[in-house]
């Protein structure tokens, strides 16, 4: 077995180094917007296949949809699970999009595992910044995960990525408030995307809308779970006077992740 991941680990490598650096499509909106996406990939992980890594399908679903911006969670880099790929570096390399920050959240399985930004734009001032969990609930440790993006005319926009705790009634409002308090003070404009384990009618999204302006409202499920479909995953933006949303929707998408991708067009007026 340890032979194994060793093979595994020199083929991912000459993959890396040897894989055609290809570019992303360029962007379809103009330079007056920006395409942004969130996207819970489930470690990469079609739910119908049980401890399969199909990096692949990811890749799949953001080159069809072309966004220019990703927000990602639960991503593996170099877990057991995963077969000690780095998925944070994989995503990037295979989609063409080579501006990337991941954010670890904590350690799993041998390696690391976060969410990240993946951008067709440069990316500065990259940090990651932890949320706060009550001990009680025996919550996982989350992140928010920060970036600016230098767009093709110049504009910066600050770009965010997050994945809350499901422990929401505690954990969801505290980690919220947190979000809303890091990104108070923020000069530039920006758009947040993520999986926010919480519904529309919750004090976790209430929170949410009391800072910035989502992209939807009574929006289309993310996530099914037996026969039960909510909508847990979100865009938003702000300050309001900067972007506009000029769609919004859900992707069809079933086979590459238990959530599906949710897409925004901002017009940009700045």
């Amino acid at each position: 077995m340890r032979k194994m991941n060793i093979l595994g680990c020199v083929a991912v490598l000459a993959m890396l180094s040897c894989a055609r650096k290809t570019a992303p499509e360029k962007s379809n909106t103009g330079i007056d917007a920006i395409t942004f996406m969130s996207y819970n990939v489930h470690h990469c992980n079609p739910p119908s296949k049980p401890g399969v890594i199909d990096v692949d399908a990811i890749v799949r679903v953001i080159k069809r949809e072309n966004p220019d911006v990703v927000a990602l969670q639960e991503i593996d880099v170099n877990t057991g699970r995963s077969g000690k790929i780095n998925q944070a570096a994989l995503l990037s390399q295979k989609t063409g999009y080579h501006a990337f920050h991941f954010s670890k959240s904590i350690d799993h399985d041998g390696g690391d595992y976060g969410i990240m930004i993946l951008s067709k734009y440069p990316l500065s001032d990259m940090s990651t910044h932890k949320l706060p969990t009550d001990p009680a609930t025996g919550g996982e440790p989350r992140v928010l995960s920060l970036a600016t993006a230098t767009l093709p005319d110049g504009k910066k926009v600050r770009v965010a990525s997050t994945h809350l705790d499901f422990h929401g009634k505690t954990n969801g409002k505290l980690q919220m408030t947190e979000v809303n308090r890091i990104l108070a003070d923020e000069k530039l404009p920006v758009i947040i995307g993520g999986d926010f384990n919480a519904t529309e009618n919750s004090e976790t999204i209430q929170l949410l809308d009391q800072s910035f302006t989502r992209t939807c409202k009574n929006c289309a499920f993310t996530i099914e779970e037996g026969k039960e479909k909510q909508a847990i995953d979100f865009i938003a933006y702000k300050p309001g006077n900067v972007f506009s949303a000029l769609s919004h929707r859900v992707i069809a998408e079933d086979y590459a992740s238990d959530h599906r991708p949710v897409q925004a067009v901002l017009k940009i007026s700045f």
